[in-house]
């Protein structure tokens, strides 16, 4: 699936990944390739991405590495949008 992190200043990532897990307001979730369309406001916690991509230089230093090919991204709060295999994260 196509993930796309932007925050007010700039666009964080922009790739397919495997994964993708959210801080819902009622938990945690996680969504893979053909999820059902959905749109859900996230709370302050962690994005946790997985697959293999490039992240821009200029935003590394915002991501975290856990693993090979898994990376977590502090948000303050958002909104997610996933819809057509494409899940858009605009985040605080």
């Amino acid at each position: 699936m196509y993930l796309e992190i932007v925050t007010p200043e700039k666009v964080l990532l922009s790739a397919e990944v495997v994964s993708v897990t959210v801080p819902g307001v009622e938990g945690e979730f996680q969504m893979l390739n053909n999820h059902e369309p959905i749109v859900s406001v996230l709370e302050e916690g962690d994005v946790k991405i997985e697959g293999s991509f490039t992240i821009e230089e200029d935003v590394q230093n915002q991501f975290t590495k856990q693993a090979d090919n898994k990376y977590h991204l502090h948000i303050k709060g958002g909104v997610l949008e996933m819809k057509n295999n494409k899940a858009v994260i605009l985040a605080d």
